[in-house]
């Protein structure tokens, strides 16, 4: 009976049933639930038999309940103090090396300028390459 359960409130279970994609936990002598892989513990779980055996005892909370289907979500997960992330002291980070811009004299400030005043400076460096030929 799902009505004797509540979303939010905490449990103790007996794992009955292992699959690739959770565990079964039942509540009580009709009730039973499913604890789906991602609610195991706190971080990645690849095979729920490293982390629970049938017959294990465990602590769960209540997700959801469908009340049409009688199907219950359990997290065991939710029952435990998420872990503190130590942070690593990494090694201090080399600079990039950034490759050095060697301006020649011949080359001409970048900037804006308008087309008409391009197309004249276009034009007389056309005229001093063709006096170079």
């Amino acid at each position: 009976m799902t009505t004797n359960y509540e979303i939010g409130s905490v449990h103790t279970g007996k794992v009955t049933g292992i699959q690739p994609y959770g565990a079964f936990v039942a509540l009580d002598g009709e009730t039973q639930g499913l604890v789906h892989i991602s609610e195991i513990t706190h971080g990645f779980v690849k095979d729920v038999n490293e982390h629970l055996n049938i017959n294990d005892e465990v602590q769960v909370k209540v997700l959801s309940i469908d009340e049409k289907s009688g199907k219950i979500s359990l997290s065991i997960r939710a029952t435990q103090e998420a872990p503190v992330e130590e942070k690593k002291e990494s090694a201090p980070r080399k600079p990039k090396k950034r490759q050095a811009t060697v301006k020649t004299e011949t080359e001409t400030p970048q900037g804006f300028n308008t087309l008409k005043d391009k197309l004249e400076e276009w034009i007389e460096q056309s005229k001093k390459e063709e006096v170079k030929k």
